[in-house]
């Protein structure tokens, strides 16, 4: 038996839990669709063997790479989706990241939105997620009202190294971190298994715990787990979407809407709209442009790491620092090389997953003499990057990083930064084309829809009632975390489905009036 709803959100992650939370107190019936199930409290939470070496909590998917051979993509389904395993820096994109910007292989177009259009939405953005950081050290960074709490103190022996940091001309400043009560009986008590890890403690500022726990005090918000949507439906004439197919199990559900927002992730949202493909929509829906799928971008990413062999580092909660002086330029004032962050500790059996042949107890040693670092550098927009589904329903990423002469400049940076604190001993390990880490730009927004798949409001072009709300929508990557620009679209489009589609008649309460086919 079919159920209809005013809006079907898809996916439950950054763009969709926010999404499903700025729009409950409507009072509008809304399905919430989450293929993954709700991560358990167990001691396995922060088990590193459990979740790097064995990995529990890790998708079983398995894509194709552009040769065509199989792997395992970081991907998680679940309640609150990759948020759970992110390391919660949550940063604002810089205002040049809005504007077109010259780098090494190429340009960073420009964004259909400015940094003002989207400010305000970053301060409830960072409310929303517990926002922890502190304004002034920053070289990047716009002007901007202060943060909704404190930065994250420095450990001690973080704080040494900052000094000599900044003796060698740097200019660290503290890490956005989205983190909740701090200190608190139930809070964040600020341990070694955050990065990459479901907390323990249920205090990272995930799309789980910050907006889709609150939803159970909605009678009009329905969640249903583990449920794949197999597929799209459209009209006859191809204008609007109107209901989706779902697998629960055995069991196959045609679920109709008013509404529909594809918030999967940059992958398997793009992956949605290609298979369901119809007469009216041969290539994919949405797709007229060609560009469902193309223009993939994940950032140039190393995790890298200094050690000294008689110098043991006792910090526990390390990632509290970025460095952003190579952001815009580089150090002779050439191209942009991207950022660099402190990491979470590593733990031995992490290691040892790269490199699984050298014994436990070497890297053991290692890893407690160690200081951690990402650094960062922007992907750019290539369309033979892309998406595709094979004949068979099978999920293609073909990739290849842009951009690598900037970022093999930007590491040989942290060498020498590493170098200048006395650790001549480093380790560095890239995810080189087999990166599903910060997907984004499958499904880019513009004004113009000959070269973009949605509008400024991730309404899609070709479909009057569609919407994508994921990192599907970034034109560039910029080289912050992409996580807090996602959730600040998503209150966007939110403010915007209310005021184009649900406007409230006077004296009806909570009930809401659909104005169907509005566009804006």
């Amino acid at each position: 038996m079919s159920r209809r709803f005013d809006l079907v959100i898809i996916g439950s992650g950054a763009g969709g839990g926010t999404l499903a939370h700025a729009l409950a107190e409507t009072g509008a019936d809304i399905l919430l669709i989450e293929r993954g199930e709700t991560i358990p409290r167990e001691p396995e939470n922060r088990d590193p063997a459990a979740v790097w070496k064995n990995l529990r909590y890790r998708a079983h998917d398995s894509w194709l790479d552009g040769a065509g051979a199989p792997f395992r993509p970081y991907m998680h389904y679940c309640v609150g989706g990759n948020t759970k395993f992110w390391g919660g820096v949550l940063y604002r994109l810089r205002r040049e990241d809005f504007g077109e910007i010259e780098h090494v292989d190429g340009v960073s177009p420009a964004w259909p939105v400015d940094y003002d259009t989207l400010a305000p939405y970053y301060d409830r953005a960072e409310r929303l997620y517990h926002v922890h950081g502190d304004s002034g050290d920053d070289p990047t960074e716009p002007p901007r009202g202060p943060f909704p709490f404190p930065a994250v103190p420095h450990e001690p022996t973080v704080s040494g190294y900052l000094e000599r940091i900044r003796a060698q001309g740097l200019h660290p400043s503290p890490l956005p971190l989205g983190l909740r009560d701090i200190g608190a009986p139930d809070g964040c008590v600020l341990c070694d298994t955050c990065n990459s890890f479901p907390c323990h403690r249920e205090a990272k500022s995930d799309a789980d715990v910050c907006c889709v726990r609150p939803l159970a005090s909605y009678p009009n918000v329905t969640l249903w787990t583990g449920a794949l949507v197999e597929r799209l439906q459209t009209d006859g004439s191809g204008r609007r979407v109107v209901g989706v197919v779902v697998a629960r199990g055995d069991d196959r559900t045609s679920v109709e809407a008013d509404l529909v927002a594809v918030c999967c992730g940059a992958v398997n949202s793009a992956a949605l709209l290609l298979g369901s493909a119809n007469g009216t929509h041969p290539d994919g829906v949405g797709n007229s442009s060609g560009l469902v799928g193309r223009r993939y971008m994940a950032h140039l990413a190393t995790m890298m790491a200094g050690f000294h062999p008689f110098r043991r580092n006792p910090t526990v909660f390390q990632k509290t620092v970025a460095i952003n002086d190579f952001y815009l330029k580089g150090p002779d004032g050439g191209h942009p090389l991207g950022q660099i962050q402190s990491q979470g500790r590593t733990h031995g059996v992490m290691a040892q997953t790269v490199v699984p042949i050298v014994p436990r107890a070497f890297y053991d040693y290692w890893v407690a003499r160690g200081f951690d670092w990402l650094a960062m550098t922007e992907d750019l927009p290539d369309p033979d990057n892309r998406v595709t589904v094979t004949a068979d329903g099978q999920i293609q990423l073909t990739y290849r990083p842009t951009n690598e002469g900037a970022h093999r400049r930007l590491v040989e940076e942290v060498r020498a930064m590493l170098r200048g604190l006395g650790m001549y001993i480093q380790y560095v390990h890239s995810h080189n084309t087999a990166n599903t880490t910060h997907q984004c730009g499958t499904a880019c927004f513009g004004t113009d829809p000959a070269v973009s798949v949605l509008d400024p409001y991730c309404r899609t072009h070709d479909v009057e009632n569609l919407f994508v709300v994921d990192a599907s929508f970034f034109p560039s990557s910029a080289a912050v975390n992409p996580g807090l620009t996602i959730v600040a679209q998503a209150l966007r489009v939110a403010d915007h489905i209310r005021d184009t589609e649900w406007r409230r008649p006077t004296g009806v309460g909570d009930q809401v009036e659909m104005a169907q086919g509005e566009s804006g």
